[in-house]
């Protein structure tokens, strides 16, 4: 795939979370089911002091609450996928250079966000980590999981906003983008989670 198309489809896919995280105090058109509240402050004659909550470090994505979503941590996890499109499925793989397998893709592009620690198979990632998603509440950076062809979760995506997610789809194939809107994979979906922490950027109104 030629760099210059994989830069475009970067730029397309990560510019909503980009215009989230940056313009905070700006109400901003729905995406994906998803309008970020306006935080406004109360009038008073006395002068007022805003502090910024920091978000707090996490060791695990383990049972933690994660009804938000880290655009800034998403979007990097988004540019590590898109960046690989067209990388060669290889069973085990879990690079660039070796190729990739569908939980070899997750787990590389989690890679840089400290406070998930993923398990290596799709059916372990499945079973105990993150926090369950409704399908009509997802969100990019989700991780979707199918059943193909058996009895257990046997693969897992990447979703990118719009019923579209990034995956490593099987032998002969490579990582490609795909959508949740064909019959087969609407058949096969099983369940979501979000392992990314939650994003705490609550403004606290301190009067003097």
């Amino acid at each position: 795939m030629r760099p210059f198309f994989k830069t475009w489809l970067t730029i397309c896919l990560l510019m909503p979370l980009a215009a989230h995280a940056t313009n905070r105090e700006q109400r901003l058109p729905n995406v994906n089911g998803f309008t970020p509240k306006v935080h406004s402050t109360p009038s008073t004659a006395k002068a007022t002091k805003l502090t910024v909550n920091r978000p707090t470090q996490l060791s695990k994505a383990h049972n933690v609450n994660l009804a938000g979503v880290n655009t800034k941590q998403s979007s990097n996890v988004l540019s590590r996928a898109v960046n690989v499109l067209g990388t060669p499925y290889r069973w085990g793989g879990s690079s660039p250079s070796k190729g990739f397998d569908c939980s070899g893709l997750v787990k590389y592009a989690f890679n840089d966000v400290k406070a998930v620690d993923l398990p290596r198979t799709s059916n372990a990632m499945a079973a105990g980590h993150g926090l369950k998603v409704d399908r009509k509440d997802l969100k990019p950076g989700d991780l979707l999981f199918f059943k193909l062809k058996s009895r257990q979760v046997n693969h897992v995506a990447i979703y990118l906003g719009n019923d579209r997610f990034i995956h490593a789809p099987r032998r002969g194939k490579s990582v490609s983008i795909d959508t949740l809107k064909k019959p087969f994979w609407d058949k096969n979906y099983v369940i979501a989670k979000r392992v990314l922490p939650k994003e705490q950027n609550n403004l606290r109104v301190v009067q003097r």
